[in-house]
């Protein structure tokens, strides 16, 4: 099981030459880990908008009567996916920051404190300054936070979708049934990205089983 240790203990572990190479692959990491940020979001956006696209096909298709059971289906189908996304924006995120926190701790001593120095455009005086800066200027925002945001904003979007695919609720009309199972699958599975989905925390003692080879010499 994991421990806390002291930062005494955590810069003990990387000394000497082991300092400058971890410090070397948490760069090399963290790159890959925002590369593969971006490839994760284009992959969910890519389904999310196929999915939006078929939804507003088949509602413009039939205006009047639209196919209810292939509405909810795509409904369903777009908050698995936008919560899901939205699950894995803050896992990247976790793993993003375990390394740049990783690179804080180790740069001091090789190539000083670079990656914790941000360098800053002075404050603007004038008012004219305030608008070209709103405007054209850099900002601390976090692309990340962005992202999860607007991945949150998508799934509210979705349930919104799924509550007008649903016909008008009434005690007295029968409970659809297959609409009520792809429901609650739909909320199992949300279910599922919030307990079983995160990173195991369990023992990491392995069982390492190997299989016996050999040559056979001729004749035998």
């Amino acid at each position: 099981m994991s421990k806390a240790i002291t930062q005494a203990e955590y810069l003990s572990a990387f000394t000497g030459n082991k300092r400058k190479e971890a410090l070397e692959h948490a760069l090399d990491i963290r790159k890959f880990e925002i590369d593969l940020y971006w490839k994760r979001a284009t992959y969910f956006w890519t389904f999310i908008a196929a999915t939006l696209a078929g939804y507003a096909a088949i509602h413009a298709s039939t205006p009047s009567k639209p196919n209810t059971d292939l509405l909810v289906v795509l409904s369903c189908l777009g908050i698995v996916f936008s919560f899901g996304w939205f699950c894995v924006n803050r896992g990247s995120k976790q793993w993003q920051e375990n390394w740049e926190n990783h690179v804080d701790m180790l740069e001091d001593e090789t190539i000083g404190p670079l990656y914790k120095t941000i360098l800053k455009r002075p404050p603007s005086n004038s008012f004219s300054e305030h608008v070209s800066e709103f405007m054209t200027g850099p900002s601390p925002f976090s692309v990340s936070k962005i992202n999860q945001i607007i991945s949150l904003y998508v799934t509210v979007l979705w349930l919104f979708l799924l509550y007008k695919a649903l016909p008008p609720f009434s005690c007295a009309a029968p409970v659809n049934w297959e609409h009520a199972a792809l429901i609650a699958l739909s909320l199992v599975a949300c279910t599922a990205f919030m307990t079983l989905g995160k990173t195991y925390g369990g023992s990491y003692r392995h069982l390492a089983l190997q299989r016996n080879a050999e040559v056979i010499p001729p004749g035998q």
